[in-house]
Protein backbone atom coordinates (compact mmCIF):
# COMPACT_ATOMS: atom_id res chain seq x y z
CA UNK A 1 0.00 0.00 0.00
CA UNK A 2 2.87 2.37 0.86
CA UNK A 3 4.45 1.79 -2.56
CA UNK A 4 1.12 2.54 -4.27
CA UNK A 5 0.76 5.79 -2.32
CA UNK A 6 4.35 6.78 -3.18
CA UNK A 7 3.77 6.22 -6.89
CA UNK A 8 0.50 8.18 -6.75
CA UNK A 9 2.31 11.05 -5.04
CA UNK A 10 5.02 11.03 -7.73
CA UNK A 11 2.35 11.15 -10.44
CA UNK A 12 0.60 14.09 -8.74
CA UNK A 13 3.89 15.99 -8.31
CA UNK A 14 4.69 15.22 -11.94
CA UNK A 15 1.64 17.19 -13.08
CA UNK A 16 3.25 20.37 -11.72
CA UNK A 17 6.94 19.45 -12.00
CA UNK A 18 7.09 16.89 -14.80
CA UNK A 19 10.16 14.70 -14.95
CA UNK A 20 11.44 13.80 -18.40
CA UNK A 21 13.26 10.79 -19.80
CA UNK A 22 16.99 11.44 -20.19
CA UNK A 23 16.94 9.75 -23.61
CA UNK A 24 13.74 10.76 -25.43
CA UNK A 25 12.51 13.69 -23.36
CA UNK A 26 9.04 12.23 -22.82
CA UNK A 27 7.34 12.57 -19.46
CA UNK A 28 8.25 10.00 -16.81
CA UNK A 29 5.63 8.33 -14.64
CA UNK A 30 5.90 7.50 -10.96
CA UNK A 31 7.28 4.00 -11.45
CA UNK A 32 9.97 5.25 -13.85
CA UNK A 33 13.30 6.65 -12.68
CA UNK A 34 15.51 8.49 -15.21
CA UNK A 35 14.59 6.56 -18.36
CA UNK A 36 11.13 5.73 -19.63
CA UNK A 37 10.09 2.11 -20.06
CA UNK A 38 10.35 2.33 -23.84
CA UNK A 39 13.91 3.68 -23.77
CA UNK A 40 14.93 1.10 -21.18
CA UNK A 41 13.73 -1.61 -23.54
CA UNK A 42 15.63 0.01 -26.44
CA UNK A 43 19.00 0.31 -24.68
CA UNK A 44 21.63 -1.36 -26.92
CA UNK A 45 22.80 -3.94 -24.40
CA UNK A 46 25.83 -5.99 -25.38
CA UNK A 47 24.98 -8.92 -23.07
CA UNK A 48 28.47 -10.43 -23.37
CA UNK A 49 29.93 -10.16 -19.87
CA UNK A 50 30.67 -13.89 -19.83
CA UNK A 51 32.21 -13.97 -23.32
CA UNK A 52 36.03 -13.93 -23.02
CA UNK A 53 36.22 -12.87 -26.67
CA UNK A 54 34.03 -9.77 -26.36
CA UNK A 55 35.23 -6.49 -27.88
CA UNK A 56 36.34 -4.93 -24.58
CA UNK A 57 38.32 -8.03 -23.66
CA UNK A 58 40.11 -7.74 -27.01
CA UNK A 59 41.12 -4.14 -26.29
CA UNK A 60 43.14 -5.15 -23.22
CA UNK A 61 44.49 -8.50 -24.40
CA UNK A 62 48.29 -8.52 -24.24
CA UNK A 63 48.41 -5.11 -22.50
CA UNK A 64 47.35 -5.77 -18.91
CA UNK A 65 46.29 -8.87 -17.00
CA UNK A 66 42.57 -8.81 -16.20
CA UNK A 67 40.21 -11.42 -14.80
CA UNK A 68 37.38 -10.06 -16.97
CA UNK A 69 36.56 -7.03 -19.08
CA UNK A 70 33.28 -5.99 -20.68
CA UNK A 71 30.84 -3.15 -21.30
CA UNK A 72 27.14 -2.92 -20.62
CA UNK A 73 26.05 -0.89 -23.68
CA UNK A 74 27.14 -0.20 -27.24
CA UNK A 75 28.08 3.45 -27.81
CA UNK A 76 27.31 4.91 -31.24
CA UNK A 77 27.81 8.48 -32.42
CA UNK A 78 24.64 10.56 -31.94
CA UNK A 79 22.87 7.53 -30.47
CA UNK A 80 20.86 7.13 -27.28
CA UNK A 81 23.85 6.05 -25.19
CA UNK A 82 25.89 9.06 -26.23
CA UNK A 83 23.03 11.34 -25.26
CA UNK A 84 22.46 9.90 -21.80
CA UNK A 85 26.16 9.70 -20.98
CA UNK A 86 26.62 13.29 -22.13
CA UNK A 87 23.85 14.30 -19.72
CA UNK A 88 25.61 12.41 -16.95
CA UNK A 89 29.10 13.70 -17.68
CA UNK A 90 28.43 17.31 -18.64
CA UNK A 91 24.81 18.05 -17.82
CA UNK A 92 24.78 17.30 -14.11
CA UNK A 93 22.18 14.54 -14.54
CA UNK A 94 23.40 12.19 -11.83
CA UNK A 95 19.96 10.54 -11.74
CA UNK A 96 20.54 8.85 -15.08
CA UNK A 97 23.98 7.75 -13.88
CA UNK A 98 22.47 6.08 -10.84
CA UNK A 99 19.89 4.38 -13.06
CA UNK A 100 22.56 3.10 -15.43
CA UNK A 101 24.62 1.89 -12.48
CA UNK A 102 21.70 -0.11 -11.12
CA UNK A 103 21.21 -1.72 -14.53
CA UNK A 104 24.93 -2.52 -14.79
CA UNK A 105 24.88 -4.17 -11.38
CA UNK A 106 21.86 -6.34 -12.19
CA UNK A 107 23.66 -7.71 -15.23
CA UNK A 108 27.04 -8.14 -13.52
CA UNK A 109 25.48 -9.97 -10.57
CA UNK A 110 24.19 -12.63 -12.99
CA UNK A 111 27.60 -13.12 -14.61
CA UNK A 112 29.79 -16.00 -13.52
CA UNK A 113 32.95 -13.96 -14.22
CA UNK A 114 31.87 -11.08 -11.98
CA UNK A 115 30.06 -13.07 -9.31
CA UNK A 116 32.93 -13.04 -6.80
CA UNK A 117 33.79 -9.33 -7.06
CA UNK A 118 34.72 -7.98 -3.61
CA UNK A 119 34.56 -4.25 -4.24
CA UNK A 120 33.90 -1.59 -6.85
CA UNK A 121 36.40 1.14 -7.67
CA UNK A 122 35.55 4.12 -9.88
CA UNK A 123 38.14 5.48 -12.30
CA UNK A 124 39.14 8.72 -10.53
CA UNK A 125 39.17 12.28 -11.76
CA UNK A 126 41.99 14.67 -10.98
CA UNK A 127 40.98 17.12 -8.25
CA UNK A 128 41.07 20.02 -10.72
CA UNK A 129 38.45 18.37 -12.92
CA UNK A 130 36.45 17.37 -9.84
CA UNK A 131 36.29 21.04 -8.84
CA UNK A 132 35.13 21.99 -12.32
CA UNK A 133 32.46 19.27 -12.63
CA UNK A 134 31.52 18.83 -8.98
CA UNK A 135 31.34 15.03 -9.17
CA UNK A 136 32.97 12.00 -10.78
CA UNK A 137 30.63 10.38 -13.31
CA UNK A 138 32.26 6.97 -12.77
CA UNK A 139 31.61 7.23 -9.04
CA UNK A 140 27.94 8.01 -9.75
CA UNK A 141 27.76 4.74 -11.71
CA UNK A 142 29.39 2.92 -8.79
CA UNK A 143 26.92 4.47 -6.34
CA UNK A 144 24.06 3.22 -8.48
CA UNK A 145 25.62 -0.24 -8.69
CA UNK A 146 25.94 -0.39 -4.92
CA UNK A 147 22.22 0.30 -4.56
CA UNK A 148 21.61 -3.08 -6.23
CA UNK A 149 24.71 -5.06 -5.31
CA UNK A 150 25.20 -6.23 -1.74
CA UNK A 151 28.76 -4.93 -1.55
CA UNK A 152 30.09 -2.56 1.07
CA UNK A 153 31.05 0.93 -0.03
CA UNK A 154 34.76 1.31 0.57
CA UNK A 155 36.87 4.44 0.78
CA UNK A 156 39.98 3.60 -1.21
CA UNK A 157 42.20 6.28 -2.67
CA UNK A 158 43.18 5.44 -6.23
CA UNK A 159 44.56 8.87 -6.96
CA UNK A 160 44.74 10.57 -10.33
CA UNK A 161 48.00 12.34 -9.67
CA UNK A 162 48.44 13.90 -13.11
CA UNK A 163 45.92 16.27 -14.63
CA UNK A 164 45.73 14.77 -18.13
CA UNK A 165 44.17 16.74 -20.95
CA UNK A 166 40.94 15.46 -22.47
CA UNK A 167 41.09 12.10 -24.22
CA UNK A 168 38.54 13.10 -26.84
CA UNK A 169 39.85 12.84 -30.41
CA UNK A 170 43.18 11.33 -29.32
CA UNK A 171 44.57 8.22 -30.99
CA UNK A 172 45.52 5.08 -29.09
CA UNK A 173 49.22 5.88 -28.62
CA UNK A 174 48.52 9.49 -27.71
CA UNK A 175 45.98 8.39 -25.12
CA UNK A 176 48.42 5.90 -23.62
CA UNK A 177 51.08 8.60 -23.28
CA UNK A 178 48.45 10.86 -21.74
CA UNK A 179 47.62 8.51 -18.84
CA UNK A 180 50.80 6.49 -18.28
CA UNK A 181 51.79 6.79 -14.61
CA UNK A 182 48.83 9.11 -13.97
CA UNK A 183 47.42 6.95 -11.14
CA UNK A 184 48.69 5.95 -7.70
CA UNK A 185 47.21 3.66 -5.06
CA UNK A 186 47.50 5.28 -1.63
CA UNK A 187 47.19 2.10 0.49
CA UNK A 188 47.87 -1.11 -1.50
CA UNK A 189 47.45 -3.38 1.53
CA UNK A 190 43.67 -2.88 1.71
CA UNK A 191 43.30 -4.59 -1.69
CA UNK A 192 45.45 -7.62 -0.93
CA UNK A 193 43.73 -10.79 -2.20
CA UNK A 194 40.65 -8.90 -3.43
CA UNK A 195 38.75 -9.11 -6.71
CA UNK A 196 38.47 -5.43 -7.65
CA UNK A 197 36.08 -4.19 -10.33
CA UNK A 198 37.19 -0.99 -12.06
CA UNK A 199 34.21 1.01 -13.34
CA UNK A 200 34.19 3.77 -15.98
CA UNK A 201 31.62 5.44 -18.21
CA UNK A 202 33.06 4.75 -21.69
CA UNK A 203 35.93 2.61 -22.93
CA UNK A 204 37.47 3.45 -26.30
CA UNK A 205 41.19 2.69 -26.52
CA UNK A 206 41.24 1.51 -22.90
CA UNK A 207 44.26 3.65 -21.98
CA UNK A 208 42.73 5.21 -18.87
CA UNK A 209 41.51 1.90 -17.48
CA UNK A 210 44.86 0.33 -18.32
CA UNK A 211 46.62 3.04 -16.32
CA UNK A 212 44.37 2.29 -13.35
CA UNK A 213 44.95 -1.46 -13.65
CA UNK A 214 48.71 -1.01 -13.78
CA UNK A 215 48.56 1.08 -10.60
CA UNK A 216 46.85 -1.87 -8.86
CA UNK A 217 48.72 -4.74 -10.48
CA UNK A 218 51.50 -5.10 -7.88
CA UNK A 219 49.11 -5.67 -4.96
CA UNK A 220 49.68 -9.26 -3.74
CA UNK A 221 46.89 -11.64 -4.73
CA UNK A 222 44.75 -8.99 -6.41
CA UNK A 223 42.41 -9.83 -9.29
CA UNK A 224 41.32 -6.92 -11.46
CA UNK A 225 38.27 -6.76 -13.69
CA UNK A 226 36.82 -3.95 -15.79
CA UNK A 227 33.24 -2.96 -16.49
CA UNK A 228 32.39 0.13 -18.53
CA UNK A 229 28.92 1.49 -18.98
CA UNK A 230 29.54 1.65 -22.73
CA UNK A 231 32.07 0.69 -25.39
CA UNK A 232 32.67 2.95 -28.35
Amino acid sequence: MAVRHTRLWHDIVGVFLPRCCAACGERLYGHESALCTSCLDDLPRLRDLDDPDNKVEAIFRGRVRLAAAAAFLQFTKDGMVQQVLHRLKYGGDTGVGLELGRLMAKEAMQSRRYADVDLLLAVPLHRKRMRQRGYNQAQVLVDGMLEEWGLAKVDIDLLRVVHTSTQTRRGRMARWGNVKAAFRLADPEVLRGKHVLLVDDVVTTGATLEGCALALADVPGIRISVLACACA
